[in-house]
């Protein structure tokens, strides 16, 4: 058994034995996890990922005539005002007040740009009092013009990530990034075997051996401290509140980036120093990535539980491609699928690389935790939703392929409906016409529906949350959706006067 207190004696006078997560894997394989305990002192961690849940505290000090700061921007980018006079916190996901900026350059970008020394543009606006004379402020500013730039991040580093896949005919646009239709690709993120919180997880007591409030870290490319349990911290899925010192750290291990059609988000690299003080440690700091499960889930379906496609390693997953049993077309196939990771495993082995030259260098001592981390919780939110099945009409009029332009401006004008669905002698879809389609066709002198009717029908399912169906609407300038089964036989149809009826009552 070893003490932090001795650990730290040992790199005070340059004895200390450091490895990476990455070589203690080797060491215990072959030494075994006893004699690695009593052979290695630290082993340093690291990930390297997109990391949404965080900010900066700011103190820009009082101007003459001083002002109570209430809406701020800097470069455009909402900061939150509600603080004290001259106290503000930049989110990394909030996007740019300019619609034709929008996310591509958000609070991610600001943080970013004040670790490179850009100069950036604070604009405040407030309210006048007694001791806050002034209306508003517009300057530029440098990160050493502000006293403190506080980096306070609610959610960080999380144990394991679960992967993301797509079911849907159409490409979607997650924090996960691009995915492609119909199972084309799936993404991951996460360090796997170089994470700190999967070294230093006791899976017997659901909790982590050393890390815990009050723990010294690499945060940025600077030293911070873990505060406490982060949000949504759920073992073995745990997370991080930490904080650290903007000034101390680098544009190498803090980037800011855009996933496409979602938003701004912060990468940063965050290492944690393990202490070596048992068997038990070692061996878990021992961990490889075909120990590390990762779910796979269905980012395709818009809902908060989302279907299990399947389960997989870190170590399949980084290998470029898996082999999944999915459905497509309402048949099961095996499907090899191509895999990407949206974080970064090089920056991660950078992190414990330059933790690991820290420490040997005698610049970073260990720290004793205060308190381990709380066990938390993870609840969904308590909230109403409204699904296809509640509005839609049914059941929906339809019409087979086979009929001409008049009798279908019949069915119209009798059932005073807009949209028609075609479908075949099983109720299975075919198509869909509607009254302008109709208006077009006698004008062209077209005869019958097969030469007219959309065949590419964008569709719902009953289980649909009504805000999919209105962004639908919205995305293809259509006015009226067909609700289909899963066998895409015709239930019944959304049209936007069921919305406008919901948004009445």
């Amino acid at each position: 058994m070893k003490t932090i207190k001795q650990i730290n004696e040992k790199i005070k006078k340059g004895e200390a034995v450091v490895v990476t997560a990455e070589e203690m894997i080797k060491i215990v394989e072959e030494e075994g996890a006893k004699k690695a305990a009593e052979y290695v002192d630290v082993v340093t961690t690291g990930t390297f990922g997109a990391m949404c849940s965080s900010g900066v505290f700011l103190n820009f000090g009082h101007a003459d005539p001083p002002i109570k700061m209430l809406n701020i921007y800097l470069n455009n980018v909402l900061a939150y005002g509600g603080l004290a006079a001259v106290d503000t916190y930049i989110g990394a996901a909030q996007p740019n007040e300019d619609p034709d900026i929008d996310i591509d350059y958000g609070g991610a970008h600001v943080i970013e740009d004040l670790v490179r020394g850009k100069e950036i543009e604070l604009y405040a606006e407030g309210y006048t009092t007694d001791c806050y004379p002034r209306k508003e402020i517009n300057i530029r500013i440098t990160l050493d013009d502000v006293n403190q730039a506080i980096m306070l991040n609610p959610r960080n580093c999380y144990q394991t990530y679960a992967a993301a896949t797509n079911s849907r005919e159409e490409k979607i646009y997650t924090y996960m990034g691009v995915l492609l239709p119909e199972f084309g690709n799936i993404h991951y993120s996460g360090a796997g075997q170089l994470n700190p919180l999967q070294n230093d997880y006791n899976p017997k007591t659901n909790s982590y051996n050393t890390i815990g409030i009050g723990t010294k870290i690499f945060l940025g490319g600077g030293v911070g401290y873990i505060v406490g349990e982060g949000t949504q911290h759920n073992p073995p899925f745990g997370t991080l509140m930490v904080k650290g010192n903007l000034k101390e750290m680098s544009d190498k291990f803090l980037r800011a980036a855009t996933m496409p059609m979602y938003g701004p988000t912060l990468y940063i690299g965050l290492g944690i120093p393990i202490p070596v003080l048992n068997e038990e440690i070692a061996k878990r700091c021992a961990i490889r990535d075909e120990d590390i499960e990762v779910p796979i889930y269905d980012y395709g379906v818009p809902r908060r539980e989302r279907p299990l496609i399947g389960k997989t390693t870190y170590k399949d997953l980084r290998s470029g491609k898996i082999c999944l049993e999915v459905e497509i077309d309402n048949k099961k196939v095996l499907k090899e699928i191509k895999t990407g990771s949206v974080s970064s495993y090089k920056k991660a082995k950078e992190v414990a690389e330059e933790l690991k030259k820290w420490i040997l260098e005698g610049k970073f001592l260990l720290t004793e935790r205060v308190a381990p981390l709380g066990k938390g919780e993870c609840k969904p939110m308590k909230s109403d939703v409204i699904l296809v099945r509640d509005i839609m009409t049914k059941p929906a009029i339809t019409a087979k392929p086979h009929i001409s332009i008049e009798e279908a401006s019949r069915i119209l004008m009798k059932y005073d409906i807009n949209h028609l669905p075609i479908v075949d002698e099983n109720g299975i879809l075919l198509g869909i016409v509607t009254s302008w389609d109709i208006a077009k066709a006698i004008a062209l002198g077209k005869k019958s529906i097969d030469e007219i009717m959309t065949i590419n029908v964008i569709t719902a399912k009953e289980t649909d949350p009504v805000e999919i169906v209105a962004k639908k609407m919205e995305k293809y300038s259509i006015s009226g959706i067909p609700v289909v089964d899963k066998n895409n036989r015709v239930v019944g149809i959304v049209t936007s006067e069921d919305l406008s009826r919901l948004i009445g009552r």
